[in-house]
């Protein structure tokens, strides 16, 4: 099966003074979605960006709002993350007790749900997942930092993520997030993922276009 490849461009690059016009070039660029990464300071040590900010880019966005929550018990922001903006809420299985809670809140409130894995968590755990929500993100370094190195040994994790989902007979988008470069693109679409976040390499590029044209394999 022939599948789109996408490129999520990670916001944590940005420049939030200049926000809406860092999103204009991100998208000019021809990034297909916008991955805005919250943290809480708990579930991950660092804190990121919240609903305010989510509301500025969404003001700015003309690509959807793939929102990955790297926060304790994240059933208590849905409401808030889906009505700033947010098109695609992604979650970690390691983060609560109820994940079917937590995809029944994402999808009442009319978002599609992600269900995130940390590198050391096995695949097996979201395996009953994924008959219900739209998309699987396999981390690739561990989640909180930005500008890591990607962690190879997250790769059969991936395709057995693939493989879990053609079983399914579903349409399920597996992303990728950490490390992310032309390199170890190629490793994580060649395992099976199809969706792509790419943060500190997509900045540094000189020709921001060329860079997702790379890490989509064009």
């Amino acid at each position: 099966m022939n599948r789109p490849i996408l490129v999520s461009a990670s916001l944590l690059g940005c420049g939030l003074g200049t926000l809406a016009q860092e999103i204009k070039k991100i998208e000019a660029a021809g990034s297909d979605w916008l991955h805005f990464d919250v943290m809480d300071g708990i579930f991950v040590p660092n804190i990121s960006f919240g609903q305010p900010v989510l509301k500025a880019a969404k003001k700015a966005a003309n690509t959807p709002i793939d929102t990955h929550l790297m926060i304790t018990d994240p059933i208590r922001y849905i409401d808030d993350f889906v009505k700033a903006g947010s098109d695609l809420v992604t979650f970690h299985v390691e983060s609560t007790d109820d994940a079917d809670a937590v995809i029944d809140r994402i999808h009442k409130n009319g978002a599609k749900a992600g269900i995130s894995i940390k590198p050391n968590t096995p695949a097996e755990a979201i395996e009953k997942y994924i008959g219900s929500v739209e998309m699987v993100l396999v981390m690739t370094v561990e989640p909180g930092f930005g500008g890591q190195g990607f962690i190879s040994e997250t790769v059969p994790k991936i395709a057995q993520v693939r493989k879990m989902v053609g079983a399914s007979g579903r349409e399920v988008y597996i992303e990728v997030d950490g490390g992310i470069n032309a390199e170890t693109a190629k490793i994580c679409r060649d395992a099976g993922a199809n969706v792509l976040v790419s943060g500190s390499y997509f900045f540094a590029a000189q020709d921001k276009a060329a860079a997702v044209r790379a890490v989509k394999g064009m």
